[in-house]
């Protein structure tokens, strides 16, 4: 009688060694820093080949758990929200460039992340806060003739907005948003004569944090967000004959 059981494949050799690796993080065997076994080791292990053992390890290294040096052996890698968000990035980077369907949901979450930020820094900013924004409007109003500066200062607008929070996701997220968006963001914001228009809608954000009103200040958000959002559309997906 003929055997229905699958035969093993080395895709799934190693996929079967990346779910014990992961087993043996998980469990705290070994710790942020601490060396892993070396190759021949988690051959012996596992009793599978040194393709599978390497497949396993680069995976991991993707997911940003485990470093792999040239010469010796890996070892755990230290937690870092960085490191999370860089490798969520490439996932998102590559669902925008194939789905339209994906760049609106992003933004939506986009507008609830930014309106979220924009309440609470009216509700906890302090006056050095307050400083650091009204530098960074001032540096962008400088810079209306160098538009690559400009997109940096209007990045950092919106980042040290989040990081008022004091909270480091918060922060990370409005990174990666604006990462994940750059193509989008730098469209709008690079359109000409545009330049004072969001100068004027960044100082009303801050009046609003200034001034303690967290409804004011996402709707000041909510406002600015909407225009770049209206004009992305009428500049990328209107018909010639609109």
């Amino acid at each position: 009688m003929t055997s229905l059981k699958p035969k093993a494949t080395k895709q799934n050799i190693a996929h079967g060694v990346r779910k014990r690796l992961l087993a043996m993080l998980e469990s705290e065997t070994f710790g942020p820093g601490d060396p892993l076994p070396s190759e021949r080791e988690l051959m012996e292990m596992f009793n599978v080949g040194r393709p599978a053992v390497r497949e396993a390890m680069q995976s991991l290294q993707v997911m940003g758990l485990v470093e792999i040096r040239h010469g010796g052996r890996a070892k755990v890698a230290e937690p870092s929200l960085g490191r999370m968000v860089e490798q969520i990035g490439e996932t998102m980077r590559h669902l925008l460039a194939t789905s339209s369907a994906d760049l609106e949901h992003l933004k939506d979450a986009r507008f609830a992340f930014e309106k979220a930020s924009a309440e609470r820094a009216a509700r906890r900013r302090t006056e050095s806060d307050l400083q650091r924004l009204r530098n960074i409007l001032k540096l962008q109003d400088e810079a209306r003739d160098n538009m690559s500066q400009f997109l940096i200062h209007d990045r950092e607008f919106h980042r040290s907005i989040a990081a008022i929070s004091g909270n480091p996701i918060y922060t990370a997220l409005s990174e990666a948003m604006f990462s994940w968006l750059a193509d989008f963001h730098i469209d709008v914001v690079l359109l000409p004569g545009r330049e004072q228009l969001t100068l004027d809608e960044h100082n009303e954000i801050l009046n609003a944090i200034e001034a303690r009103d967290p409804g004011r200040a996402a709707k000041a958000m909510h406002d600015h967000l909407t225009r770049a959002n209206v004009l992305y559309h009428r500049t990328h997906l209107s018909s010639p004959d609109q």
